[in-house]
């Protein structure tokens, strides 16, 4: 390799001038001379970083070894008796193959033998959940695996070359009859170059390899012996630019409990324990205390302080901490004395190919071991069955012997394969007279038939190739499959946004005069707990707006009227402003929320004229529109100098729209009068299945519209259910078995097993306390809910165990009355039931829900009218509804309605008020 490079370097001069003093005092008299360096690069370096690239780091793509691990594997073979070596007599025999110390051999050989398929160990290895070590090498000792000694080894199809010292022979590469490589998985450094092929799952590649041998396509992820959770959407079969997300899994064990029971790949519970004390040092999260129960399986419970959510702390952990790790493979491997960057897929399709030529081999191989045993036996049974060794008694030289025996064999060598050589003459002369003397023809017979029919199979399996190698396949599945099924879950992973789940470690406070936000201001105003990852959005009197990261001290202009913590894309936060443009200018309003901006940019919320004020403003999290009153200043000849405005009236913009004029006159002061309800129509809910999470992007199953005061309604295997308001950071348990939009009135049927009183029971209830979890079925360790209906009329069928009994059909409704969530229910029966289905439930008309005045105005138009928005607008100016339902015109209307409902009574409450003065 180092060859290939010098001839494509080109050659560097390094220009030296001597006596550089002596050069400055007298130019005209510089000496220079060159010296070459390039020698010493070319060579010395390139030799190195060839050597530690082809020798030492990265495995090579036919049996999918390091060095160093190829001669481990030989000196185990080498020592293979079947028994227990000790490590360290093993480490000692491959420093006869490996010119290295002793500890990196040692090393090596942990590292194979905690992977778990081709080293059989005895003693203490290490811990790879817990990272922790493994004893000494001289008080461990391993031995070759049953699955390494049948597709490693094979001295007939292996190419051999001398070892460093030229005293032995060790394998250029071991005829492995397996995807190694990507069992295993390869990490290493080298010199300008690495190489991390990730493990995958020992079954999965078998499945692959027949697929391919079938001509079907395949795919194939990452398996770790970790477990955890991955995504591997962009793996991008493991080259250069893929990347793999790990997790780990986390469970709620309690309300102020979690447990954490499997880690990312690449990381220890050592590690993940300092990471997490490591965040919380720092205020990301906030844990109460650690407990670290790993032994066999990983057991590390984080216990939460009060009044911390647990859903949250999941992804804080995610978002701050080792439970979430970025993994960047990168597939390099040695092919022919070369570096080569090929993806997963073409590395089994390259082992699957060399396993068909290993087999090839080795069956021919055996094809011809099996017809020399056929000739030399057929040759045995002619020479002693015609007595021909008698035709050498009187022979006096060896030559005559031959010649002798080869002329009495001719007569009876016609239905041979090949030509009778003289080593095959030479073999039957040492023949002992006892087995000459013994020699049963039948027996002869049988065995040569019995060789025959060894050649008929092995020249049926050479002509049938591909099917041998899916069942050489097949055969390793079923022998060595058990316990290699998939420990890594797949999944889609969504997306943590770390200032949503961040704890508030700090604490934000502005000085409204001065212009100064900060987490250091604690003489001024406290506005808000804050982390010091968010975001802080500010407006101002003028008009102006920013959005500014949460430091110390920060400066964003004077006379800030609201301050608050900003949420990216949020579109449930609307902003009601009103404004004087200009100086002298009109007075406009409008509604508008902030998804997205430029941190530390001015925006300006007016029309951009100098003089500009703000006259009102609020900040809505769920989109209230309130009412308020406008009052002029008494110029001229203006006589409605007060009059009420409603922002439901408005529909929500951007915030570059300049708005709907109020009125052209100045304004004293706007008031506010009173509350109003959020325009925003329900939200609409969906539950992606693949990540578990609920979401507002059309992904999953639509689970309906909920307004503020709707709930979600979850109910799990092991018997508990809560109504809780949807929060699309929820996480939800791996036993849930329900999950809908609870409807109040709506009653929930179950059949269920009580363990203490060994009989089943039939109940239906309605949830009394919401966003509380409870339990609907006995505490008893053996009971067990059998089934749960939430339809109004549910009918079950039930089958029993015994076959003397007939299916039985239970309509809850008639079977019991709607009770409370704790009452026991009605006995149903006290045999063993096989199986609970639920049939169609029984005709129900739904109650429609009513109209709600929580509805979204969209599509309306800026109206820049001179008037008063009291005055009525003609008809051509009136804001226009774009692509609406009937439905949502219907509110609209209705909501108009009762809006003019509440004018007309105003005006008579105001003229009666009048009256009484």
């Amino acid at each position: 390799m180092s060859e290939d490079i010098n001839e494509n370097e080109h050659e560097e001069e390094l220009t030296i001038p001597e006596n550089q003093s002596d050069s400055l005092d007298n130019p005209t008299e510089a000496v220079e001379t060159i010296t070459k360096v390039t020698g010493m690069y070319k060579e010395w370096f390139l030799d190195y970083a060839s050597y530690v690239i082809l020798e030492r780091a990265v495995p090579s793509l036919e049996d999918g070894l390091k060095p160093v691990q190829r001669r481990i594997m030989h000196s185990m073979k080498d020592l293979d008796d079947g028994r227990y070596n000790k490590v360290a007599n093993i480490v000692g025999h491959t420093m006869q193959y490996h010119p290295h110390g002793d500890a990196s051999i040692a090393d090596a050989m942990v590292q194979i033998g905690q992977k778990e398929l081709l080293i059989d160990m005895q003693g203490n290895w290490g811990n790879i959940l817990t990272g922790d070590r493994a004893a000494a090498s001289r008080y461990i000792e391993a031995r070759l695996s049953k699955f390494a000694l049948d597709v490693v080894f094979n001295p007939k199809t292996t190419e051999w070359k001398m070892s460093y010292d030229g005293r032995r022979k060790e394998p250029i590469d071991l005829p492995v009859k397996f995807p190694l490589l990507l069992a295993q998985g390869a990490e290493g450094i080298a010199v300008g170059l690495s190489t991390k092929i990730l493990p995958h799952n020992f079954i999965e590649l078998i499945d692959a390899s027949i697929k391919y041998l079938k001509g079907r396509s395949f795919k194939i992820v990452p398996d770790f012996l970790t477990g955890g959770i991955a995504d591997f959407s962009h793996y991008n079969d493991g080259k250069r630019g893929g990347k793999v997300r790990v997790r780990a899994k986390i469970h709620q064990l309690d309300k102020k409990t979690l447990v954490i029971t499997e880690i990312p790949f690449s990381t220890t519970t050592t590690t993940l324990i300092d990471s997490i004390l490591k965040a919380n040092d720092k205020g990301k999260i906030k844990i109460k205390k650690i407990e670290d129960n790993t032994a066999a399986e990983v057991e590390i419970l984080v216990h939460l302080p009060p009044n911390v959510s647990p859903d949250k702390s999941i992804d804080a952990l995610y978002a701050f901490t080792n439970c979430e790790s970025s993994i960047s493979p990168l597939a390099c491997t040695i092919e022919d004395n070369k570096p080569v960057f090929v993806g997963v897929s073409e590395m089994l399709k390259h082992s699957t190919d060399l396993t068909v030529d290993l087999l090839k081999k080795e069956l021919e191989i055996q094809l011809n071991e099996l017809e020399e045993q056929w000739h030399f036996s057929s040759l045995e049974r002619i020479f002693i069955e015609n007595r021909i060794y008698r035709d050498i008694e009187e022979e006096e030289t060896w030559d005559g012997v031959i010649e002798a025996i080869d002329k009495g064999l001719k007569p009876h060598i016609k239905h041979l394969k090949r030509a009778i050589t003289v080593e095959d003459i030479t073999r039957l002369t040492e023949i002992r007279i006892k087995k000459i003397s013994k020699f049963d023809i039948d027996k002869a017979r049988q065995f040569i038939e019995g060789l025959e029919e060894k050649i008929a199979v092995v020249k049926d399996q050479l002509a049938n190739l591909i099917e041998f190698a899916i069942n050489y396949f097949k055969r390793l599945k079923d022998t060595y499959g058990k316990g290699k099924e998939r420990k890594t879950e797949i999944r889609i992973f969504d997306d943590i946004v770390a200032s949503k789940v961040a704890m508030n470690n700090a604490k934000l406070y502005v000085n409204r005069e001065e212009g100064f936000i900060g987490t250091s201001l604690k003489r001024d105003e406290f506005v808000t707990d804050c982390s010091d990852i968010d975001d802080v959005i500010v407006f101002r009197k003028d008009g102006g707006m920013m959005v500014s990261k949460v430091d110390s001290k920060t400066f964003v202009g004077k006379d800030i009227i609201h301050v608050a913590i900003f949420k990216k894309k949020d579109k449930r936060t609307v902003y009601n402003f009103m404004y004087r443009d200009g100086a002298r200018g009109a007075s406009y309003m409008k509604r508008f929320n902030v998804t997205s901006v430029t941190r530390d940019k001015e925006y300006d919320l007016t029309n951009g004229n100098k003089g500009s004020i703000v006259h009102y403003f609020t900040a809505n999290p769920n989109g209230e529109a309130e009412v308020v009153t406008v009052n002029l200043r008494a110029a001229g000849s203006v006589k409605k100098l007060k009059w009420d405005i409603d922002f439901a009236d408005l529909a929500v913009k951007g915030r570059a729209v300049r708005g709907n004029r109020i009125t052209k006159y100045a304004i004293k002061s706007v008031d506010f009068k009173s509350e109003g309800v959020s325009t925003l129509k329900p939200r609409k809910i969906w539950f992606d299945d693949t990540v578990q999470r609920l979401n507002v992007d059309e992904r999953g199953e639509l689970l309906g519209e909920f307004r503020a005061e709707d709930k979600l309604l979850i109910i799990t295997q092991s018997g508990k259910l809560k109504a809780v308001k949807p929060n699309l950071a929820m996480h939800f348990e791996d036993d849930m078995i329900v999950l809908e939009k609870w409807k109040p009135n709506k009653p929930i049927s179950a059949i269920y097993y009580d363990g203490e009183k060994e009989r089943y029971y039939v109940k239906r209830f309605l949830i009394e306390t919401t966003e509380k979890e409870e339990e609907f079925i006995s505490d008893h360790v053996k009971s067990q809910l059998e089934i749960v209906a939430t339809d109004y009329r549910p009918v079950a069928e039930i089958q029993f165990s015994k076959r003397s009994l007939e299916n039985e059909e239970v309509n809850f409704e008639e079977f019991i009355a709607i009770k409370g969530i704790k009452a026991q229910g009605n006995q149903l029966t006290t045999d063993k039931i096989k199986q609970v289905n639920l049939l169609a439930p029984l005709p129900f008309e739904e109650p429609e829900d009513e109209i709600s005045d929580d509805m979204e105005v969209v599509g309306e138009e800026i109206v820049e009218e001179e008037l008063p928005i009291d005055i009525p607008i003609p008809e051509t100016k009136k804001p226009i509804l774009e692509e609406l339902s009937a439905e949502e015109k219907a509110k609209i209307a209705l909501q108009k309605s009762i809006a003019r409902k509440k004018a007309e009574q105003k005006k008579i409450d105001d003229e009666n008020q009048t009256k009484l003065f």
